[in-house]
Order: structure tokens, then sequence, then C-alpha cells
């Protein structure tokens, strides 16, 4: 019997820099992870980045022409994989597994919930459109027809999570 793979849930995080999002995500995390889920974090950025450090043995790997290379040690695994253009959601989602919810953060035209994270002074207004908002996390009161929940409440957002994507409730 052929067993079908599980689709895992998605939702976003979006929200302009310094708004707090990395700040709320990890509270979230945090939220999560003590009431048993496993997180999986996507986090896309336009600017280049050095994934491995030069000179390094993977690092040298990746330069003569691998496609991907993983250095395995006690306690993880790195994996870098090369792509000739910036990579569509879907190749970095494919590449997770084992966790019960994957955060993207960036990839803000993808088509899967978003929570908002709008800090006054930082934006004008919140920018995700209506039919893609989950809640919005904000440091003020906000007139919106999606849930609204404060910085801090983490709690709060889980529950959402966990009743409308995780569906356990």
């Amino acid at each position: 019997m052929v067993q079908k793979e599980r689709c895992i849930p998605l939702i976003g995080l979006a929200g302009f820099s310094n708004s707090g999002k990395t700040t709320f995500l990890e509270k979230l995390i945090a939220a999560l992870k003590g009431r048993g889920y496993r997180i999986g974090v996507i986090k896309h950025t336009h600017h280049q980045v050095e994934f491995d450090q030069p000179g390094k043995d993977t690092w040298r790997h990746s330069r003569a022409g691998a496609e991907a290379v993983a250095l395995a040690a006690p306690g993880g695994v790195s994996l870098i994989r090369n792509f000739e253009s910036d990579p569509g959601p879907e190749a970095v989602i494919s590449m997770i597994s084992g966790v019960d919810l994957i955060v993207i953060e960036g990839y803000k035209r993808g088509k899967w919930p978003k929570i908002e994270v709008y800090h006054q002074g930082v934006s004008e207004r919140p920018v995700i459109p209506i039919d893609e908002l989950l809640a919005v996390v904000s440091d003020v009161p906000l007139d919106s027809e999606a849930p609204c929940f404060g910085l801090d409440d983490s709690s709060g957002v889980a529950d959402l999570i966990e009743r409308v994507i995780l569906k356990t409730n």
C-alpha cells in the first residue's frame, strides 16, 4: 500500500522591516513548540547572503560545482542547495519535512494565510489583502476584519493557528 504524503500546513508572517516580525516569530515558535508542535521556518530575502564559510570543505565542494552540499554533525544537518536564480517558495517548501507547520517569512505574494506584524510608525497601515489575512499582530489597536493580537500575545496567536490551520480544537 502506498501511503500518501501529508501536506504540511503553511502560514506566512509578513510586515515591513523593523516591525518586529523576528521577535514575534521567536515567541510564536516557543509557544507552538511548548504545545508539542514541530515548526519549520523559511526566511526569504532579496539580499545576497553567504551561506557557508569561505575556505571550508563544504564551501569548496559547492564552488567546485556540487548542486547540494549537506554538512552533518551531532545536533543537526545544514543543507546548501544551489539555484541559478532566486528559488520560488515551492522549491524551498519541498525541502522541508518532519514538521507540523511551516512559517514563511517573506514571499509576501504567496497564496497562503498570513499574519501581519504591524508596528505604528514603521508603516502607514497593514498591507496584506484581507482575503489572505489570518490575523494582525500590532502594538496599537486596529480596526480590522481579521483577529488582532498584541505583540506579546503569542499564546493567543498559537490558539488561532491550532483552531484554524492545524484544526486541533
